[in-house]
């Protein structure tokens, strides 16, 4: 037994000594494990929220706001992201250009005219009298505008590009071939509408969009003055008969901006990928992009609802605008006694509107 057990000890002793000269085995990675401590190293990700007041489903955040948010994030290598806060869930549409002021929205998209008296020299590229034949023309008079004009009342935040409907129109349940059919009419209104269409004779009814189809519906007003999309978008074909081309009543002039501290805070190289990215967006997207709508909507006004469209001759649509120049001398009146050329800033767009058209 002894030397049984003698024997065992010395296979044991002579195991553990060849074991400790043996250099250690290295573990090797399987390479279809995930390695959790291996990142990928863009640099900061800066993220912001976005403000607006349009539906989820309408092509203003489908299009535009996603579409933006999405290349600005591949430009940036993902350190650019935007999250959209649409229908007015963050703040409503009059407060938005004072909520990217006050840091309440990183960015905002939202109307110039929800602020009456707050954008005076932007009031030009509303005024009626000036002929826009699409909202790309408008979007790209308005952006060529606002650089050459510098206006001091946009200097609180850093745009990053305007848009525009282009041309609205007169949506009625009575045909107006002329401005004597329009005598007397009451027309839905909104923003600087409400003041030209009592130069043309008629009635303007205040009311928000989503209220209108009701009032044409019940007979409380007689049409509406609007961008050709509200045909289909909001339904008004259903309950009006009758278009009227008007490219020189409307334009509405919207506006996406950043909060100054956020867009000081940013690196120069992410800067100047936003400056880059907003010029080729505004250029294939958001210029036309109600272009795409109207077009969209007239068509199946026409085709589905029987819609009939009238086009003023040459010399009615002169009338027309003859009526509103008071407007546009009210304007220029306004910016001399802000100590601002008027004249020369409505000559400086209806210049570029005469270009684009």
């Amino acid at each position: 037994m002894k030397k049984n057990l003698f024997i065992i000890m010395l296979v044991v002793l002579l195991v553990m000594t060849a074991g400790c000269g043996e250099e250690p085995v290295e573990e090797v990675a399987d390479p279809e494990e995930p390695v959790d401590d291996v990142e990928e190293e863009n640099g900061e990700v800066f993220e912001f929220n976005l403000a607006h007041f349009f539906p989820a489903g309408h092509p203003a955040e489908t299009d535009l706001v996603q579409g933006w948010a999405d290349a600005l994030n591949e430009a940036s290598g993902g350190q650019i992201e935007i999250t959209s806060y649409h229908s007015g869930t963050l703040i409503a549409a009059d407060d938005i250009y004072s909520g990217v002021v006050a840091g309440t929205a990183d960015l905002g998209f939202s109307a110039f005219f929800y602020n009456r008296g707050r954008f005076p020299v932007l009031e030009v590229f509303e005024l009626p009298g000036i002929v826009y034949e699409s909202s790309y023309a408008a979007s790209k008079v308005a952006w060529e505008g606002i650089k050459e004009l510098n206006p001091e009342e946009v200097q609180d935040t850093e745009l990053m590009f305007v848009l525009a409907t282009g041309p609205g129109d007169l949506f009625t349940t009575k045909p107006v071939r002329n401005l004597a059919d329009l005598q007397g009419m009451k027309i839905r209104a909104a923003g600087l509408s409400a003041e030209t269409l009592p130069l043309l004779g008629a009635t303007p009814e205040a009311m928000p969009q989503d209220e209108a189809y009701e009032a044409l519906q019940r007979g409380l007003v007689d049409g509406n003055l609007a961008p050709v999309e509200v045909l289909q978008g909001w339904g008004h074909a259903e309950v009006t008969d009758y278009l009227t081309r008007t490219p020189f009543l409307y334009n509405a002039l919207f506006f996406v901006t950043m909060n100054r501290d956020k867009w000081d805070a940013l690196p120069e190289d992410l800067q100047q990928v936003f400056l880059e990215v907003n010029e080729q967006f505004h250029e294939e997207v958001a210029a036309g992009l109600w272009d795409e709508q109207n077009e969209r909507a007239l068509k199946w006004a026409v085709e589905e609802t029987g819609q009939e469209v009238f086009t003023l001759s040459e010399e009615e649509a002169e009338l027309w605008i003859e009526r509103v120049i008071p407007l546009q001398e009210d304007f220029i009146d306004r910016m001399n006694n802000l100590g601002l050329p008027g004249e020369d800033i409505v000559e400086t767009v209806t210049q570029m509107a005469e270009q684009y058209r």
